[in-house]
């Protein structure tokens, strides 16, 4: 680890109190974090020289104790370069930088009880991450924490998109509206990511990691002078009230990472691993057996879907047809589930599950299963755990926990790291968002935590506005089982609710979602039947899951995206537009040296009338080229590139 300087000011106020400021800077002095230490603790954050946040006060609110980061006095401060480069198991990179400069101030009350904690800083070129450690020196007394209070203050009345979940247990499955931050009202309860767009060359985005024996964040709106800030608010304890208790922990204990990402364009924050960044290594010794993929899904969702063995067969030969290494059994595979009398290691009678797991693996495909969480709790899940791992069960899909409070923190880690004792991997839905814990315990490969397809079969309100507002928002906090791959494409003009389910926007857009929205485990959402002969499939079974390279090649929030991924040495793109019709230019700077042949699907001149309508050809490109696409409202673009022999 290399040392650095540190700049540190020592002053004595009016009143003869005295007041330490420090300052941070990332390697490349792109981003910049001061912090206040005096009566109270603030920070402030620049991007490119130019205020982001400014005076934003942390402190603590306790039960039965007083609150802290107060009148706090520094003891000892420390610096050190962290200057690494490590393989992630669920790639969209073939490695990871993790650079940055950390400043540790250690401190202690003035007055009593004299609580001591650290508070340490990271300054990133594509960010800023803060935690604090209780560190002492009670650690017998159980503190109940009722609220960590961490403002984030704007100097302006930006544009952010935000998604009110209404309530502190929810699915965290809302859109993530347009809004200005003073349009942010005291009875909503904002989730996490929230973007801001600062100035046309700076974005930021408030989120968290590395959340461990804690509760989820979100954000309320924060009554400073200015209006245009907001305040942290915890998940509260099962049974308790919103300003009820929230975490209980003994000394030494430390807060997830407050991490505001920082770039110049929208796509910036797409690219950044500073969530990823902010967790511990992979703690699974041999990781090799983790290898996510595409799934099939027999969900009720794709039409009237039973659970038999004629029916799990059917979505086993479409996995088989089109390459795909999983199929998903869902719900009632083993009876009646959130039921006392529920057991996840029992099989619904109309089902011959070793028949079909022997099935499936004549097909060479492996298969998940679905659970309730209640059915999971209740469960010896070690025994379970171990039952499906002797039935060749590849992974677990655990639904319906709506929920990140402190003992649903600690239960999603109780779940993985027991799966992963058993080569089991791990699908949360109804979930929170991701923290970076995937880099930790790489078997939880994905999770929900977003309004995806499925809303398109009782709602109005998965619109090309929110499809291409996702990557910029929930996307930044790490991978969403979204379940692309609808092909009952639909026009707003033709589109209707019911079964089988159809989809608003584009076969084009649909077939792009599988580049553009992260998945290591991608389960493509529609039924047999509507995959045979349709233009398109091939494209699903070329594409991949998990990436070398994965670059942002433009993007407006909420208008469009346009990705470009690299496995081995084959490039994907995938672009999508809102209800606008719109062109764009792709300028094919990122292959290397050489012929590619392009394989494209784009909306046909009349996508606009008929969503399913879509144009395959096929070209001879290479570096430098500039390809031309113009997509219908809702529409999209995909293609591939490998190179020509």
């Amino acid at each position: 680890m290399k040392r650095f300087t540190l700049t540190v000011l020592y002053f004595l106020s009016l009143w003869g109190v005295s007041l330490a400021q420090f300052s941070v800077m990332s390697p490349q002095s792109i981003v910049e974090a001061k912090i206040d230490v005096g009566s109270k603790i603030t920070y402030s954050v620049f991007f490119q020289g130019k205020p982001v946040l400014v005076d934003s006060e942390i402190s603590f609110e306790f039960k039965q104790a007083p609150p802290l980061g107060f009148d706090m006095e520094i003891l000892k401060s420390s610096a050190k370069e962290i200057n690494e480069t490590w393989t992630p198991v669920l790639k969209r990179k073939a490695s990871i930088l993790n650079h940055c400069r950390e400043f540790t101030m250690g401190m202690k009350e003035k007055k009593f009880p004299h609580r001591q904690i650290n508070l340490v800083f990271r300054a990133y070129d594509d960010g800023v991450a803060f935690r604090t450690e209780f560190i002492g020196p009670d650690n017998n007394h159980e503190y109940a924490l009722a609220d960590e209070n961490v403002e984030f203050n704007f100097t302006a009345d930006h544009d952010c998109w935000a998604a009110n979940h209404d309530s502190y247990r929810s699915s965290q499955e809302n859109e993530y509206f347009k809004r200005k931050l003073s349009g942010i009202k005291d009875q909503m309860i904002i989730g996490l990511p929230m973007t801001v767009k600062v100035a046309d060359n700076c974005y930021a985005a408030i989120t968290e990691a590395n959340i461990t024996n804690y509760a989820g964040m979100y954000l309320k709106s924060n009554h400073s002078s200015t209006g245009f800030s907001v305040r942290s608010s915890l998940s509260p304890l099962p049974k308790q009230p919103d300003n009820g208790d929230k975490v209980r922990f003994k000394f030494p204990h430390k807060t997830p990472w407050r991490v505001i990402m920082l770039g110049d364009a929208p796509g910036r924050l797409l690219e950044s691993e500073l969530v990823m960044n902010l967790n511990e290594p992979c703690a699974i010794a041999d990781p090799s057996w983790i290898k996510p993929g595409m799934c099939a899904w027999d969900h009720w969702w794709s039409g009237e879907v039973k659970m038999d063995n004629e029916t799990l067969k059917k979505y086993i030969d479409l996995a088989s047809e089109m390459g795909w290494p999983y199929q998903l059994i869902d719900w009632q595979w083993y009876g009646p589930f959130n039921k006392p009398e529920a057991d996840i290691t029992k099989i619904a009678p109309q089902l011959d599950m070793p028949g079909i797991l022997a099935y499936a693996k004549s097909k060479n495909v492996k298969c998940w299963v679905w659970l309730y969480n209640t059915d999971v709790d209740r469960s010896d899940w070690d025994k379970a755990c171990a039952t499906y791992e002797s039935w060749g069960i590849a992974g677990v899909k655990i639904d319906f926990m709506d929920s990140d409070d402190q003992q649903m923190v600690n239960w999603y880690a109780r779940i993985v790291k027991t799966a992963a004792a058993h080569h089991l991997m791990v699908d949360f839905h109804g979930a929170y968002k991701p923290d970076g814990f995937r880099r930790t315990y790489p078997n939880l490969v994905t999770r929900e935590g977003v309004m995806g397809n499925e809303y398109n079969k009782w709602s109005l309100r998965v619109t090309p506005e929110h499809l291409t507002t996702l990557p910029f928002t929930r996307m930044l906090a790490g991978p969403m089982d979204f379940t692309p791959g609808g092909f009952l494409n639909r026009t707003p003009e033709k589109f209707k609710n019911g079964t089988p389910a159809q989809v608003l926007g584009t076969r084009a857009m649909q077939l792009a979602q599988f580049v553009v929205y992260d998945s290591p485990f991608m389960v493509a959402c529609d039924h047999p039947d509507n995959y045979k002969g349709q233009t398109g499939v091939e494209f699903l079974k070329k594409v991949k899951t998990m990436w070398d390279d994965t670059k942002i090649v433009n993007g407006q929030i909420g208008e469009y995206i346009t990705s470009a991924r690299r496995s081995g040495n084959e490039w994907f793109i995938g672009s999508m537009t809102n209800s606008e019709t719109r062109a764009l230019e792709i300028k094919l700077d990122f292959l290397d040296a050489g012929k590619y042949k392009m394989v494209a699907f784009e909306d046909a001149p009349d996508a606009a009338i008929d969503a399913e309508k879509v144009i395959r050809s096929s070209k001879t490109v290479e570096k430098g080229d500039v390809i031309k696409i113009r997509m219908a409202p809702g529409g999209g673009f995909a293609a591939w590139l490998e190179p020509v022999k």
